[in-house]
């Protein structure tokens, strides 16, 4: 890899061709196979009562995924807050830490990652409590994994079991200017979800380091960026394979959640035009033409890492994305063209 490293985010996405158990299944697949190729880390996100996303609990699928990973470490993009006691996660992820040491990366986020109903019944109380104690039960969270803030508090008569010889390291994250700035003040490494397209990256991520205040886990500020990537080896292709994604996108913001189509299906929705015309941070095209936009993506956020999802509707598309990011990635000498001729013969072969 480079010397900026590159990360990946899975949601497990259902497909209409998957079940839910495939969903896993492919997740897992594409774990073990960015172990294989480098990646700095594998995270998994959380999402409730959503027919198109298979990730309902992180924690359980990150013990699954670790369980069968040798190098990368693997974590939440992420755990929910508000939907869960501080205590509860802290004892899951010091158990997760435990099993997997310096292996285990614990991003909290202050979205409820479902709709106001499923989110009253996660928590088993109407209303938005738990998202205005959001700094709180953060201290709280901090507090229960060796990261004490304040003189008192409930880590004093309570502790997070079982009890490792390390801590898994916390990130928050956000698409906000609010999270930017809880995450500088506590002196936290910030994620930025620059893939949800809803603009502020640029402001969040100077926010971030307008705020930050050094801390007993990081001196300087440090902060990840997402990008959803769809990499071919045609650029023609590589809009292809898009149309599931933006479809999927499109139906999210106009109440039509929906799983993944065919790329097939995608190019005679009736949704098509009006999804392709949404604005988008979405990078699409060949490897080269990729890599070039997440350096400047990179250079733009003075980003510390970047974080690649990908929304395709085959696995098998998803794995070649990792191949094709990987090799062009560490090649700093290598022809787009030559790449390109050799990812379409093997196609072919």
């Amino acid at each position: 890899m480079s010397p900026l490293p590159l990360s990946v985010l899975d949601l497990a996405m259902a497909t209409t061709a998957d079940s839910t158990s495939s969903a896993l299944s492919n997740a897992l697949k594409l774990a073990t196979h960015a172990d294989e190729l480098g990646f700095e880390r594998f995270w998994v996100a959380e999402h409730h009562n959503m027919n198109t996303v298979a990730s309902t609990n992180p924690a359980v699928l990150i013990a699954h995924l670790a369980a069968k990973t040798s190098r990368i470490r693997l974590g939440s993009g992420g755990v929910m807050l508000p939907n869960h006691a501080p205590l509860v996660i802290a004892e899951q992820f010091a158990l997760l830490e435990a099993l997997h040491p310096d292996r285990i990366d614990l991003g909290i986020g202050r979205a409820p990652g479902t709709d106001q109903h499923t989110a009253a019944a996660l928590r088993r109380t109407p209303g938005n409590r738990d998202v205005q104690d959001f700094p709180n039960n953060l201290i709280d969270l901090m507090g229960f994994l060796g990261d004490v803030r304040t003189e008192k508090g409930t880590w004093d008569y309570l502790s997070a079991t079982p009890m490792a010889t390390s801590y898994p390291d916390i990130y928050l994250l956000g698409s906000s200017n609010f999270s930017a700035e809880l995450a500088g003040m506590l002196g936290l490494p910030f994620v930025f979800a620059n893939h949800f397209d809803t603009g502020g990256t640029l402001q969040a991520v100077e926010i971030y380091r307008g705020h930050f205040k050094p801390s007993i886990v990081l001196e300087e500020p440090f902060t990840i960026v997402t990008a959803s990537v769809i990499i071919s080896e045609t650029r023609d292709q590589a809009e292809w394979e898009s149309g599931p994604g933006r479809i999927r996108k499109y139906g999210m913001r106009t109440g039509k959640r929906a799983p993944l189509i065919s790329p097939a299906e995608a190019a005679n929705h009736p949704d098509l035009a009006a999804a392709k015309a949404m604005p988008t941070n979405s990078i699409i095209g060949t490897p080269v033409e990729v890599k070039s936009d997440l350096e400047e993506l990179a250079k733009a956020t003075q980003a510390s890492e970047l974080m690649i999802s990908t929304s395709t509707f085959n696995v098998e598309t998803r794995l070649k994305t990792l191949d094709l990011l990987s090799e062009v990635w560490k090649n700093d000498s290598i022809d787009s063209n030559d790449l390109n001729k050799r990812s379409a013969q093997e196609t072919l072969a």
